[in-house]
C-alpha cells in the first residue's frame, strides 16, 4: 500500500472523535517499513450529498409519521472545556444543523439543538437533550421528533439513550410520544454520499 485515505464516520470533527482516528492510524503504520502517503477527511458536516442524505431521512420519516411539534438534532456532548480550547465541533454542529433545518423549511421556532450523553462534574456544551426535553415537556408540548446527525449508525447511544430513556423522560415530565429518526446507517443515500465523498479526495494524487 503506498496511498491510504482515512475517512472517520463522524461528520463533524472533534479532537475525541475524528482526531483519535488519526492517531489510531499513526499509531498503526509507525510499525510499516514503508509509510504511505496519506489523506484525511476531517469532517464532513457541510458537504451536500450528507446533507441531500439526512434530509431523506427526516422527510421519510414525517411522511409515515406526520411532523411532531417540533424537531431536536441531539449530538453528542462535550465538556466546555474542548470548545474554550478551539474544538470547532459545537460550530460544526450549529452549522450542520441550521443548513438541514433551513432545507427542511423550518422556522427558528421549529426545532432546537441540543446535546446528549453528559456525565461528571465538569460543564459540559448546553442545551442538554434530557433538560430541554423535560422544560418541552413542561410547557405542554406533546410531540417531538429527535435526530442525532453525529452518528453515521445507529447504537446504544441513539436505540438506549434516546430512543427509550429520553423517550421516558419526555413522558414523565408530561409529555407525550418522543419519536427517534434513526441514523442514516446503510440507505443507499449515506453510502452515494461517503463514496463520492471519498472521490473527491482521491483526486490528484499524481499516477
Amino acid at each position: 500500500m503506498t496511498r491510504l485515505l482515512v475517512l472517520p464516520l463522524y461528520p463533524q470533527y472533534s479532537a475525541s472523535t475524528s482526531a483519535s482516528v488519526l492517531d489510531a492510524v499513526a499509531k498503526e503504520i509507525a510499525g510499516w517499513r514503508r509509510v504511505p502517503e496519506l489523506r484525511f477527511i476531517a469532517d464532513y458536516h457541510d458537504d451536500g450529498g450528507w446533507l441531500d442524505a439526512m434530509e431523506s431521512r427526516i422527510r421519510a420519516h414525517w411522511d409515515l409519521h406526520g411532523r411532531a411539534e417540533r424537531l431536536l438534532f441531539s449530538f453528542h456532548g462535550l465538556p466546555q472545556r474542548f470548545e474554550t480550547a478551539g474544538d470547532p465541533y459545537p460550530r460544526q454542529c450549529e452549522a450542520g444543523a441550521r443548513a438541514l433545518a433551513a432545507r427542511l423549511g423550518l422556522a427558528d421556532g421549529d426545532w432546537r439543538l441540543t446535546y446528549q450523553s453528559r456525565f461528571g462534574r465538569e460543564k459540559w456544551l448546553e442545551p442538554a437533550t434530557d433538560k430541554t426535553l423535560e422544560q418541552l415537556a413542561r410547557d405542554g408540548m406533546k410531540t417531538v421528533d429527535v435526530v442525532c446527525p453525529g452518528f453515521a449508525v445507529d447504537c446504544l447511544e441513539t436505540l438506549e439513550e434516546i430512543a427509550v430513556q429520553n423517550a421516558e423522560t419526555f413522558r414523565h415530565a408530561g409529555g407525550g410520544e418522543l419519536r427517534y429518526i434513526s441514523a442514516l446507517n446503510n440507505e443507499p443515500g449515506h453510502v452515494a454520499a461517503l463514496a463520492a465523498l471519498s472521490r473527491r479526495h482521491l483526486q490528484g494524487w499524481p499516477h
